[in-house]
């Protein structure tokens, strides 16, 4: 239904703007004849009607209607009626064809009426001579470069919308991309570490490795569950698992339990009355953390993390301390982790700084800004 209305808009403009010019051309012909000089004769007002009507398919046939347009108003002309309302048909059909069809097909088309219509200037009832040259082709050149102009404009807009399109596609692929990262990650560092536990243990404590090994379990169900939702924006056409809540700082205790099975003993400080935050907000801090702790159990060696959570009436920071080996391993090669992170922060207007810390290890702090609930 919306379909059919779409496509029966343009006719009903057409129809509009032809039933405008008819009435123009019937009541103007004969003061333009009286204003010039020139008598009407039986002939003008049915070309008059002819070349409005051809109006009303202008874009559906834009050559044919030239065609029609310019043999009416040709044929006005060298019967020696006046200069009229008749050429504002001519003009719109010069238009239409300059701002719908290619340009090189337009110019010819536009090039062939203007010599058709020429031919008034030298045969008919009263041929203007040369002095009807520059007036006749103005109503050639005018509508000409309105319509070329026009056809350009909306092929500008078409190609800038392309090109929005585009980055947003390509946008959305890079938060994804950046997403799995993250999930794909710190998962498999956690699997990984777990591995090598289970793999030391196996022989002399196979009790230990088992329990290992069931951490790895869990570890893998739970990444593979985030990962479910992260993926669920590629196919919207699917509705979200509800089984594996959105990721956030409400997840934190579950991410802590996971790295004391991988041995990264993590303390969670908490600042202020805890709250709900915005979405983008809520998962960049969780993600902050996450990658920062995943950091440390890549890169740190022995070690314990402290995660610390300030919650402020227009902002919510976080901070990741660790006690391992300082700055010997993410500062001095920095990878995709610390620059996602920060591309992710400052993508939503916070601060983010990472280095050394003073007493040692490493620190990651985020700075997110929130909306204050009145």
């Amino acid at each position: 239904m919306d379909r059919e209305r779409g496509n029966r808009g343009p006719w009903l403009l057409d129809g509009l703007v032809a039933l405008a010019l008819l009435a123009i051309g019937l009541a103007g012909t004969a003061p333009a004849g009286l204003n010039q000089g020139v008598g009407i004769g039986p002939a003008a007002y049915p070309l008059v009607v002819v070349a409005a009507l051809a109006v009303a398919v202008r874009r559906r046939w834009p050559l044919a209607a030239l065609a029609v347009v310019t043999a009416a108003s040709t044929a006005y002309l060298v019967l020696g009626y006046p200069y009229g309302p008749i050429l504002l048909s001519f003009f719109v059909a010069i238009y239409t064809v300059a701002a719908y069809r290619p340009v090189r097909i337009a110019a010819a088309a536009a090039g062939v009426a203007l010599l058709v219509l020429l031919t008034h200037v030298f045969v008919g009832a009263h041929p203007p001579g040369l002095v009807g040259l520059m007036p006749a082709a103005a109503w050639v050149v005018v509508p000409f470069a309105v319509g070329v102009t026009v056809r350009l404009g909306r092929e500008n807009a078409a190609r800038n919308r392309t090109d929005e399109a585009r980055r947003l596609a390509d946008a959305e692929r890079l938060r994804v991309a950046r997403e799995v990262h993250d999930v794909v990650g710190h998962g498999l560092a956690a699997i990984h570490l777990q591995a090598e536990v289970a793999l030391h243990l196996l022989a002399r404590k196979p009790e230990q490795a088992e329990a290992a090994l069931t951490a790895i379990s869990r570890t893998s169900k739970e990444a593979l569950d985030e990962l479910r939702v992260t993926l669920t924006v590629v196919r919207r056409d699917e509705a979200a698992d509800e089984r594996a809540p959105a990721p956030g700082l409400a997840q934190l205790p579950q991410l802590r339990e996971r790295l004391a099975g991988a041995g990264l003993p993590v303390t969670v400080e908490v600042e202020g009355p805890p709250r709900p935050l915005p979405v983008a907000v809520d998962l960049a801090a969780y993600r902050v953390v996450q990658e920062a702790l995943t950091n440390v159990l890549r890169h740190a060696g022995p070690a314990t993390a402290t995660v610390r959570i300030r919650y402020a009436p227009t902002e919510v920071a976080v901070e990741v301390t660790d006690t391992g080996r300082g700055p010997g391993a993410p500062a001095d090669r920095p990878g995709y982790g610390l620059a996602g992170m920060r591309e992710r922060v400052t993508a939503l207007g916070g601060s983010f700084a990472a280095g050394p810390a003073s007493t040692g290890g490493f620190r990651v702090s985020a700075t997110l800004p929130v909306e204050e609930v009145a």
